[in-house]
């Protein structure tokens, strides 16, 4: 038989299966995958429900709903005084990995490279090989992640024709400080690269910190894509309805990528998505400070447990550090034994490295679940701790 596909049929199974199987084999609470177990608000649910029932529910116009486009590029005006044209600069995705796709294969030809910040979000090396093109990852540093200018510098060449920037960033909750996004923004102009921004948890920014989008610095109007996601800004991760957010050049050629990958997303979700961007300032402010305070409520427990806590600017994940606990071993045999033994799955924060030497004393832990599932969880984490020191 002929061989399939090189980049994907490498592909082994992922961390977040295998710890989902895990977890669900010794009943352990699962702080691994990242989604919300509630249901997102009642009203924006309602809205989907009308949709639905009054119609239409046929293929809407490929680039998305009219209202939706409109309230996306509201919200770009709303929020951080950018001006966009919902007719040439918005285009809904069936979810934020798809708007990902279709950016990277928009702009990249086989040869071309683009640089990766690592620990990264997974999908980004696999698709960026698929189009042929070269990943290049800068590693991040703990405790605070801080972009590495000089390393970032160096691995500029005159093949790199993009950067791939998450902020805020899973897996470690960094929110990049305007003074490094404006030097960034400097090099990408100076080297005529352009940007993709995967700000899918843009909403999720917690106290003292202040998420910047790229695009609203000098020079990077023009060459930028910015992606947004429903599922992380209204819980609703099931419904995989993104956007992006770029000048008509680009979103022109963004979309011919779009029409061949998916074509359209469900016209209920994207109408009530379209009304819950509409929602007043309290919902927004309300959603960071909720998972703030999840945030601090899982912290609080895992120091208690003997864990050293990283800082988490926001997102859904916070890392720790498990060698106060005494555990010799990797973060996946940690993750591994703390599944079984103190049944609280999380996932090893290595999983996150493809092209850099990873880290092998850190865990991501997820936070966006029930007060009672994470009192519990630290006090199963305690619990473990404990018995390893008797």
């Amino acid at each position: 038989m002929r061989a399939l596909n090189g980049t994907f049929s490498a592909l082994g199974t992922t961390v977040f299966t295998v710890m989902s199987a895990l977890a669900v084999e010794h009943g352990a609470i699962n702080l691994g995958q990242g989604f919300p177990d509630d249901e997102g608000p009642d009203d924006v649910r309602q809205a989907a429900a009308k949709a639905i029932v009054e119609g239409p529910n046929q293929y809407p116009p490929m680039m998305g709903l009219p209202a939706l486009r409109q309230a996306v590029a509201e919200a770009n005006r709303r929020f951080y005084g950018l001006e966009v044209d919902w007719q040439k600069e918005v285009m809904v995705t069936s979810g934020a990995t798809e708007a990902l796709a279709d950016c990277l294969m928009a702009l990249l030809n086989p040869g071309d490279e683009a640089i990766i910040f690592e620990p990264a979000y997974d999908s980004y090396k696999p698709i960026i090989e698929a189009s042929g093109a070269k990943a290049v990852a800068v590693p991040l540093s703990p405790p605070d992640w801080s972009l590495p200018f000089e390393r970032i510098e160096a691995a500029f060449t005159p093949r790199t024709k993009l950067v791939l920037l998450n902020s805020p960033m899973n897996p470690v909750g960094k929110v990049f400080s305007r003074a490094e996004l404006t030097r960034l923004a400097e090099l990408i102009v100076a080297h005529d690269a352009y940007a993709i921004c995967d700000e899918v948890y843009e909403h999720l920014v917690f106290s003292g910190h202040e998420h910047v989008p790229l695009m609203t610095l000098p020079g990077m109007r023009e060459r930028t894509l910015r992606i947004g996601s429903a599922g992380k800004t209204f819980s609703l991760t099931g419904w995989k309805v993104g956007y992006v957010t770029g000048p008509a050049a680009l979103m022109e050629v963004v979309g011919k990528t779009h029409q061949f990958i998916t074509f359209t997303t469900p016209p209920a979700l994207q109408s009530a998505i379209a009304y819950g961007l509409r929602k007043d300032d309290s919902y927004f402010s309300g959603l960071a400070s909720s998972l703030e305070a999840k945030r601090d409520l899982l912290s609080a427990g895992l120091r208690e447990a003997g864990f050293a806590v990283l800082p988490a600017d926001g997102t859904y994940f916070v890392s720790a550090d498990f060698r106060p606990l005494g555990f010799k071993g990797t973060d996946s045999e940690f993750c591994r034994e703390i599944t079984i033994k103190a049944k609280v799955a999380a996932i090893p924060l290595s999983a996150f490295y493809a092209l850099s030497e990873a880290p092998h004393h850190l865990v991501r832990f997820c936070f966006c679940k029930q007060d009672a599932i994470l009192i519990e969880a630290s006090n199963r984490l305690k619990a473990y701790a404990k018995d390893r020191q008797a």
